[in-house]
């Protein structure tokens, strides 16, 4: 975690984001960018304002962002860069990432809501759309350490090792307690193969941590009841991507979780 891109808006959902990885950064030295994409508002592009106005206009909001993020950097003491762009917001985002050599997206969501559940947001497309790690945050998580992690994945799938790394190093740099923690909708078996742990044990060597099988059909409950009983401060999972077609039926495990959820989450490709 050596550099953090907050991608924000500067609705409260990215301000309250943006608090939480200040806290979060002065724990770990890392370095902070906050990206902003600049949208011509529909009211001016309907307007047809000459070009010497909407670049006017362009500038000022330019200027506005970059003493806004000077002002919240002397404000808690923290250097913050500034990154401004306009257009596609997923290819504008992932140019930032390859600019700064980012290692981790962070990213503001919304309370949960109908239209969120059905259709994601920007949060949730970007988990699938952006390899780097993205630690998405909810309006209600306030930073008060992390100090019990709940890594929930898929055993049966497999888990990779660069994940698995990705796992062990942020349960490392904030000292925290690791569950490791699988639901089996196979409802027939009785316990888990070992050879399936191999991988698990082989890449967590280094580290302790407990895992904990629960047999059910009921994956997401399961995983919040767990979230909820271990007093979890960060839960991290692996999105997996699914086919056109099934993608219409297959509703994200990744996406479900995040919507009303209280704490942070922290999404890892393989």
């Amino acid at each position: 975690m050596k550099t953090i891109i907050i991608a924000s808006d500067f609705s409260n959902e990215a301000e309250n984001a943006t608090k939480y990885v200040i806290n979060l950064a002065k724990e770990t030295s890392a370095k902070l960018i906050i990206f902003h994409l600049h949208k011509i508002s529909i009211h001016a592009e309907n307007a047809r304002l000459s070009f010497s106005v909407i670049q006017s206009s362009i500038e000022q909001n330019h200027k506005n962002v970059e003493n806004r993020i000077k002002t919240l950097s002397l404000k808690h003491g923290i250097a913050i860069e500034a990154d401004w762009a306009m257009g596609d917001f997923y290819q504008e985002l992932q140019l930032s990432i390859d600019r700064h050599q980012a290692d981790l997206v962070v990213m503001g969501m919304d309370d949960k809501s109908l239209e969120q559940d059905l259709l994601g947001s920007t949060t949730t497309e970007a988990i699938h759309k952006i390899e780097v790690p993205i630690l998405a945050i909810p309006l209600k998580a306030k930073f008060t350490g992390i100090k019990k992690v709940l890594f929930a994945c898929d055993i049966e799938k497999g888990v990779a090792v660069d994940v698995l790394e990705k796992v062990k190093e942020a349960v490392l740099k904030f000292h925290a307690e690791l569950e490791v923690f699988h639901v089996s909708n196979n409802l027939n078996k009785i316990e888990q193969d070992k050879n399936e742990l191999g991988g698990i044990n082989e890449g967590f060597k280094d580290i302790e941590y407990m895992y904990k099988e629960v047999h059910s059909d009921a994956v997401i409950q399961e995983i919040k009841d767990e979230m909820k009983r271990i007093h979890a401060d960060l839960l991290i999972m692996v999105p997996y991507k699914y086919g056109f077609w099934s993608s219409l039926v297959h509703k994200s495990k990744t996406r479900v979780m995040i919507s009303g959820m209280d704490i942070p989450l922290l999404s890892i490709h393989a």
